[in-house]
């Protein structure tokens, strides 16, 4: 038996390119899939795609309202919530601090941070409704280490993890269980393409060549750890950090000796 069946999950930012695996990794395995995003179009188009156990809801994740608004419309058409995943996030141009403006800084924050606050705020009364469940928070390896010319997206990214661990210590006992995980270089269009502002992609700055497993991780990567952290499989598991990297942190590795 598929091992989200008769679960609801609803994912932030759903149309890019991890959220899309990601939705498509929970609609395969059985489950009801709520596609929150700003982009209507490609929210729209994905939920057609996958029929009648996807709805695509508008959501703003600054935007108390309209998270509530996914909330309900994601008990309304399928009884209940019982896994949220906090994947919407943005990155800012790079710059020195002292040469990033406010604004960019409080964008940042607020979609990276505010927005996952305001989703574990507004989804565990549903979590509870439905005796439990699971929520993860998408941060980044950035948020394990300083990284010149992205402060606010490296702040943004530590924050989440003591968000994380805080949340699992408050909903532990309403058996919602809350972790993290903390993509490398991932091959989507995030990593690609110039952030607004930017003339060069971050993908143009790391090469896989020095890490342990040289190459760009895929979304399915993960997609697959997602799905498990989330499943009853990881029942015991809450407040912890998964990097997702393919050994970008731990620094260049030994060339092989084979021939």
């Amino acid at each position: 038996m598929p091992r989200f069946d008769n679960q609801t999950v609803l994912v932030t930012g759903g149309t890019g390119g991890q959220g899309a695996s990601h939705v498509r990794a929970f609609h395969a395995e059985g489950a009801n899939v709520v596609i929150g995003d700003i982009d209507a179009e490609r929210g729209v188009a994905l939920a057609d795609e996958l029929g009648t156990r996807a709805r695509f809801v508008r959501l703003d994740v600054t935007d108390q309202s309209s998270w509530a608004a996914a909330v309900l419309a994601a008990e309304s058409a399928f009884g209940a919530l019982n896994v949220l995943v906090n994947n919407a996030g943005v990155q800012n141009p790079p710059a020195p601090i002292e040469h990033t403006d406010q604004a960019t800084w409080s964008r940042i924050l607020d979609i990276n941070l505010t927005g996952i606050f305001l989703g574990i705020k507004t989804a565990v009364p549903a979590l509870r409704r439905a005796a439990g469940g699971a929520i993860v928070n998408i941060a980044s390896a950035m948020g394990l280490g300083g990284t010149a010319h992205y402060a606010p997206y490296v702040a943004s990214k530590w924050a989440v993890r003591g968000l994380t661990q805080t949340a699992a210590l408050e909903l532990g006992r309403d058996h919602i269980r809350v972790n993290t995980i903390h993509p490398g270089v991932i091959a989507t269009p995030f990593i690609h393409k110039p952030a607004v502002g930017a003339t060069a992609a971050i993908a143009d700055f790391y090469s896989p060549e020095p890490f342990a497993i040289p190459r760009l991780g895929e979304p399915t990567d993960v997609s697959r750890l997602l799905l498990f952290l989330t499943s009853s499989e990881a029942s015991f598991i809450t407040g912890s950090e998964y990097v997702i990297d393919g050994g970008l942190l731990l620094g260049p590795a030994l060339r092989s000796e084979t021939v």
